[in-house]
C-alpha cells in the first residue's frame, strides 16, 4: 500500500523520495554538474531501496520527462525517451541532477523539519517524508495500484494550486465551487482541451473521484484552392503519438474513417500531426468528431484522489482536503525549523557570552590556562561560566584572540537576540505562522507562475 499510494504531504512514493534524497547526498543540486544515472541508482538500491535497478531507473526517468510530469524533479542529460513512447537510453549513458522543484521539496531537511528512520540495513537514516515546500501531489499527479485500492491523480498548474492554498489559509472551510474557480481543472504537460462540463468537474473535486474527457487541440490550415488540412498541435496526456497515428492508419485501411484521406506526422520539437480530409467539402468539425469517437485523440483521464493521509491512512480526499493536509504539513515544518534555529541561537548566545567574559578578563584567563592542570573547573568557578562556555574558551585558537574584539561579539550577540525574538514570536501565535506560510507560497507562485518558463 505504501509503495502504491503517494503521501498526501509531499506527493511522493518511497522510491521517488529515496531518489531525491540520494541525489541530495550526492550534492546534485540544480546549479551543480551532472552525474551518471547509474551512480544515483546504485546509491538508491545500495543504501535505501533494496529493489531492482531497472525499476528504480524507470522511476528516475519518469521524473525527468517533461511530457510525463508537469514539473520535472530531475534534470536529465541524454536520451530520456520521448512522447512517441521510445525508451530512455541505458543508465550508464544518461546523466541527472535535481531541478529547482526538487530543491524546494527538500528545503529544510537539515533543520529537523521532518522525522528520519533507519534504512533497511540500519546503517544510515532516511526521511519519512520530505518538507515539501511545493504542492507536488496535485502539481505532478500520481498513479498506482495496490491490493484492493488504486490512485490516479492528474497533474495541475502549480500557480493555481498556490492561489487555492492561499485562499484556504484565509477561509479553511471554503466552498468547493470557489476552489474550482481557482483550480478549474487539471493542467497536462502535453496540453489538450478538457471538454468535461463544470458541474462534473466540481463533483469530481468534491468527492475525489471522477474523470476528465480530454481532446487534442486542433486548427485548420488553408492550403489554397479551397482545400485545407487539420493540424493537431496538442494530444491528450499519456497518449503515445506513434501508436495513435498507427491506430488512425489502421482505421483508415479498415474503411472506418471515410472522411479522412491521409495522416502525416510532421512533428519536430513540437507536435504537428497533419490530417487531410477526403474532399474539400468535408466539414472539419465533423471529421474531427469521427476521429474523437474512434481514436485516442479524445481520452478519458481518471481522477481518484486516494492518498495516504499523514503518510499512514489510505483515504479518498476532495481538493480542499488534500490542500489542507499539505498546509498542515507546512505549518508543522515551519514550527520545527523555527525551534531548531532557536536552539542553535541559544547555544551560540551562550558561547558568545562566554567569549565576552574571556575578552574582558583575557590576561587572567591565559594565566589560569597556563598555570592550572585542570583549567576548566577553575574557569567555571572563577567567572561563573557554564560547561559549554568554558569548553568554548578552551577550544579557542590563539589567532582568534586577535579577532575577538568586543564590538564584534556584541554586534553578533545583538543580531542573534533580535532573530531569537522574531522566531519566538513566530512559534507562539497561529496567525503569525500562517502569514509566514502564505509568504512562502507566494514565493513559489511567483517562481512557477503561468508566465514562467519551466
Amino acid at each position: 500500500m505504501h509503495r502504491a499510494l503517494p503521501d498526501a504531504r509531499d506527493g511522493l512514493k518511497p522510491v521517488h523520495r529515496r531518489l531525491l534524497y540520494a541525489m541530495r547526498q550526492l550534492r546534485l543540486d540544480p546549479g551543480s554538474g551532472f552525474k551518471k544515472s547509474a551512480r544515483v541508482v546504485g546509491d538508491v538500491i545500495g543504501k535505501y531501496h533494496p529493489h531492482g535497478d531497472q525499476s528504480v531507473y524507470d522511476a528516475l526517468v519518469r521524473l525527468a520527462q517533461d511530457f510525463a510530469v508537469r514539473y520535472p524533479l530531475v534534470d536529465g542529460q541524454g536520451n530520456f525517451g520521448n512522447v512517441d513512447g521510445d525508451n530512455a537510453a541505458a543508465m550508464r549513458y544518461t546523466e541527472a541532477r535535481m531541478t529547482e522543484v526538487a530543491r524546494l521539496l527538500l528545503d529544510g531537511l537539515d533543520e529537523n523539519a521532518v522525522d528520519f528512520r533507519a534504512t533497511y540495513d540500519g546503517e544510515e537514516e532516511e526521511p519519512i517524508v520530505l518538507p515539501g515546500a511545493f504542492p507536488n501531489l496535485l502539481a505532478n499527479g500520481s498513479a498506482g495500484i495496490a491490493v484492493g485500492m488504486a490512485t490516479s491523480i492528474p497533474p495541475h498548474n502549480a500557480a493555481e494550486l498556490c492561489d487555492a492554498a492561499l485562499h484556504l489559509i484565509k477561509t479553511p472551510n471554503a466552498r468547493i465551487e470557489t476552489l474550482v474557480g481557482l483550480v478549474p481543472g487539471p493542467d497536462f504537460p502535453t496540453g489538450g482541451v478538457i471538454v468535461e462540463d463544470r458541474a462534473a468537474i466540481v463533483e469530481a473535486y468534491r468527492t475525489g473521484r471522477g474523470a476528465f474527457r480530454t481532446r487534442a487541440r486542433w486548427t485548420t490550415e488553408d492550403t489554397g484552392r479551397g482545400t485545407y488540412v487539420v493540424v493537431v498541435s496538442e494530444i491528450p496526456y499519456q497518449v503515445q503519438k506513434s501508436r495513435l497515428i498507427e491506430k488512425i492508419a489502421e482505421l483508415m485501411e479498415a474503411k472506418r474513417l471515410p472522411l479522412v484521406a491521409d495522416i502525416r506526422d510532421e512533428s519536430a520539437e513540437d507536435i504537428r500531426v497533419v490530417i487531410e480530409p477526403r474532399a474539400r467539402t468535408v466539414d472539419a468539425a465533423l471529421m474531427m468528431e469521427s476521429l474523437f469517437k474512434l481514436t485516442d485523440l479524445e481520452s478519458r483521464i481518471p481522477l481518484n484522489l486516494n492518498v495516504l493521509s499523514r503518510g499512514v491512512v489510505p483515504k479518498v480526499m476532495g481538493l480542499g482536503e488534500v490542500l489542507l493536509e499539505w498546509l498542515g504539513h507546512r505549518r508543522e515544518v515551519l514550527i520545527r525549523r523555527s525551534e531548531h534555529r532557536l536552539e542553535q541561537i541559544r547555544h551560540r548566545l551562550e558561547v558568545l557570552e562566554g567569549y565576552l567574559v574571556a575578552y574582558l578578563n583575557l590576561d587572567e584567563v591565559i594565566a589560569i590556562i597556563r598555570g592550572e592542570d585542570e583549567p576548566k573547573p577553575v574557569l567555571m568557578k572563577r567567572f561563573k561560566l557554564t560547561d559549554v562556555q568554558a569548553e568554548a574558551i578552551l577550544n579557542m585558537r590563539l589567532r582568534s584572540l586577535r579577532k575577538l574584539e568586543e564590538f564584534e561579539i556584541r554586534g553578533e550577540h545583538a543580531a542573534l537576540t533580535k532573530e531569537q525574538g522574531e522566531l519566538q514570536a513566530l512559534v507562539k501565535p497561529e496567525d503569525r505562522q500562517w502569514a509566514a506560510i502564505a509568504d512562502e507560497i507566494r514565493a513559489v507562485r511567483k517562481t512557477f507562475g503561468p508566465d514562467t518558463p519551466l
